[in-house]
């Protein structure tokens, strides 16, 4: 599908959002991601979607290498080949009224899109969200915004609650967990949500599933 840049916002000093118009009756499920065409670059870039609805897509991307670098580049009306629709994303139907939505730095923003799809299905959601600092913290107005609870972690203790996303899991009342992130955060999550009869499966594309 051919995209258009509506614009480009800056949210910290590595991360940006881009938000896009055009075709996207091929994204079905929150989760699910997209690959972009740069020009100048033979391989696309995957880039997780935040939130979408029927001609509009926002994506929000780290600055990691040359190709992201570029992506801070594109100016509005610029057009861009998308691949869209792409992985399985979140099964809402395997959460339960109370659902932990956990996402760790970049793996935030799909978070986003799953706490709407959430709230529509008339569910409570309440969000962890984990950074290394509070100059990296980004999404907290916009998912307060949506009036879930939300929670604030970082390593050193600079914003919010000191240590990674499972110290605030002991505090929080939630029957089901997503989470996106670094493969260490997940197994971390997996260990801290095991609990008698029930377990979590969490996997950076997808997971919805009792505690």
């Amino acid at each position: 599908m051919i995209f258009t840049v509506k614009e480009q916002t800056r949210l910290t000093d590595t991360v940006y959002r881009l938000t896009l118009t055009g075709d996207t009756s091929a994204i079905t499920r929150p989760g699910q991601f997209v690959q972009i065409q740069l020009p100048g670059f033979y391989l696309r870039r995957p880039i997780s979607v935040c939130d979408w609805d029927a001609d509009t897509l926002t994506l929000i991307y780290k600055v990691v290498g040359e190709g992201t670098k570029a992506m801070t580049a594109l100016k509005p009306d610029t057009e861009l080949d998308l691949l869209t629709g792409l992985g399985n994303g979140f099964d809402t139907s395997l959460c339960g009224d109370k659902p932990l939505l956990v996402g760790g730095g970049v793996g935030l923003p799909p978070m986003y899109g799953l706490c709407k799809a959430l709230l529509r299905e008339g569910k409570h959601p309440s969000v962890v969200m984990g950074f290394n600092t509070a100059a990296e913290v980004f999404l907290e107005e916009e998912f307060r915004t949506l009036g879930v609870p939300v929670v604030v972690t970082t390593a050193d203790g600079s914003r919010g609650v000191k240590g990674f996303v499972t110290a605030a899991l002991p505090e929080l009342d939630f029957d089901s967990t997503c989470a996106c992130g670094p493969e260490p955060m997940l197994k971390a999550v997996y260990a801290a949500c095991k609990t008698s009869g029930f377990s979590i499966r969490s996997t950076a594309a997808a997971a919805c599933s009792k505690r």
